[in-house]
C-alpha cells in the first residue's frame, strides 16, 4: 500500500505554497556570486534587523540549551507596553502564518466558509482548504479589498473574514473608517481577521482596538518579519478579546517561538529610530522604483507597503530573465495575475540594479503598458 492511499483525502488536493527562491539556489543555478544577488521577492527588510535586535539575539544564544519561555511572557509584556494592549489579549506565534493556522484549528471544518479577496495573501486559502472549509474568494476592486462585496458574501456558514491592509501582493490599504464599518456590520458568528503585516509602513495604521473592546469579533495580526527585519527568526503576534486568545492558546504547540526570536523581537520593539529610518528609506525607494519602472513603460502600482506591483506583460518570463542578472522578483501567476510581478523595495543600490535589468528586458521584449 502506498503512502498516498494512507493519507487523508484532503491532502491530495492541498496546494503547496511556493516561497521566493533563495539567494544560494539562484547563485548556483546561474553561476553567480551570492554576494551580488539582489533578492527582491519576499518583502524582507533590505536593511536587516536593528543592531539592538542582533545584540539581543547574540546574548540569547548563550542559553540556547534551555527551552524558551513557553508563554512568551517578556515579549507579550513588551508588546503590551509598546501597543497599549493587555497581555491577556495577546498570542505569540511562529510567524503570523502560524497564527492564521491556529485560527483554522479553532474555527474551521468542512461545511463552514472563509471570505477573502481573490488577490489576497494565498495562505488564507491554503489554510481554509487544509481544514476542509470553503474559501469564498471575492473579486477585488482596483487591487484593493472590496469590503462591501465581502460583507455581501457573508452568510450563515461564514466563520472568518480575512482582510490584509495593506494587502499582499497588491499593496493597497483600506481606510480605518471602512474597516470599522465592516467590523461593526458583521453578525456575531463571524470573526474579522485583520492582517496588519505591513501596518508599520503606513503613516497611520487603522486601529480597531476600540471595536475589540466594544465586543466586535475582531482579531488582528502583526509580524516581526517585515519592517523589523526578523523574517529568518519567525515571530509574529495576534491580539483580540481574551476569550478568543484563550481558545487559540489551547491549539498552540508548546514552545512554538524560539528563545532567540523572543529576545530579538523584544529588543526590536525598543529601536524606534531604526524603524523610522526603514520607513523613510522605504518611501524613497518606492518613489525610485515607481518612477524608474514607469519610465521604462511598465505600469506600476506603488502601494502602501514595502513592495510595488508591476505589469510586465509576462511575469514568468520577466522573473526568469532577471534571475540571470542576479535580481530575484516574485511572479504572481498563483494569484491569477500572470502579467504581474511583485518587487520588494530594496536599498538604493538594489533598486538601481533592478531598474537596469528591467531596462534590458524592456529593450528586448517591450514594456507591458505605458
Amino acid at each position: 500500500m502506498k503512502y498516498a492511499e494512507l493519507a487523508n483525502a484532503g491532502v491530495h488536493e492541498q496546494p503547496v505554497y511556493q516561497p521566493g527562491k533563495p539567494i544560494e539556489y539562484v547563485a548556483q543555478e546561474f553561476g553567480l556570486d551570492p554576494a551580488l544577488i539582489a533578492k527582491l521577492a519576499s518583502n524582507e527588510n533590505p536593511f536587516g534587523p536593528s543592531p539592538k535586535a542582533m545584540a539581543a539575539a547574540q546574548r540569547a544564544l548563550q542559553t540556547a540549551h534551555l527551552y524558551p519561555d513557553g508563554n512568551c511572557c517578556a515579549l507579550r509584556a513588551a508588546i503590551a507596553q509598546a501597543r497599549g494592549i493587555d497581555e491577556e489579549a495577546l498570542i505569540i506565534g511562529n510567524g503570523s502564518n502560524e497564527i492564521i493556522e491556529l485560527l483554522g484549528h479553532a474555527f474551521l471544518r468542512p461545511g463552514v466558509e472563509v471570505v477573502m479577496g481573490d488577490q489576497a495573501f494565498i495562505v488564507y486559502k491554503l489554510i481554509a482548504k487544509l481544514f476542509g472549509a470553503t474559501a469564498v474568494e471575492v473579486p477585488m476592486q482596483d487591487f484593493g479589498h472590496d469590503l462591501q462585496a465581502m460583507r455581501a458574501a457573508v452568510n450563515e456558514r461564514t466563520r472568518l473574514v480575512f482582510v490584509a491592509s495593506p494587502n499582499n501582493p497588491t499593496g493597497v490599504a483600506n481606510s480605518e473608517a471602512d474597516l470599522i464599518a465592516l467590523a461593526e456590520s458583521l453578525p456575531e458568528h463571524v470573526i474579522l481577521c485583520l492582517d496588519e503585516a505591513y501596518a508599520e509602513y503606513l503613516d497611520r495604521a487603522p486601529d480597531l482596538r476600540a471595536q475589540v473592546a466594544a465586543g466586535c469579533k475582531v482579531f488582528c495580526m502583526r509580524t516581526f518579519s517585515k519592517i523589523y527585519g526578523l523574517g529568518g527568526l519567525r515571530v509574529g503576534y495576534g491580539y483580540g478579546a481574551p476569550e478568543l486568545i484563550q481558545l487559540l492558546q489551547r491549539v498552540r504547540q508548546p514552545f512554538n517561538v524560539n528563545a532567540i526570536a523572543q529576545a530579538a523581537a523584544c529588543a526590536a520593539l525598543t529601536d524606534t529610530a531604526f524603524v523610522e529610518q526603514c520607513r523613510s528609506e522605504n518611501e524613497r525607494g518606492r518613489a525610485q522604483l515607481v518612477a524608474g519602472l514607469e519610465a521604462l513603460g511598465f505600469a506600476t502600482l506603488g502601494g502602501q507597503a514595502n513592495f510595488v506591483l508591476t505589469n510586465v506583460g509576462d511575469g514568468g518570463a520577466f522573473f526568469q530573465a532577471l534571475q540571470q542578472s542576479g535580481v530575484i522578483v516574485r511572479p504572481l501567476a498563483p494569484y491569477g495575475m500572470a502579467a504581474y510581478v511583485r518587487i520588494t523595495i530594496g536599498t538604493e543600490a538594489e533598486n538601481v540594479r533592478l531598474l537596469e535589468a528591467a531596462g534590458v528586458y524592456a529593450a528586448s521584449n517591450g514594456a507591458a503598458a505605458k
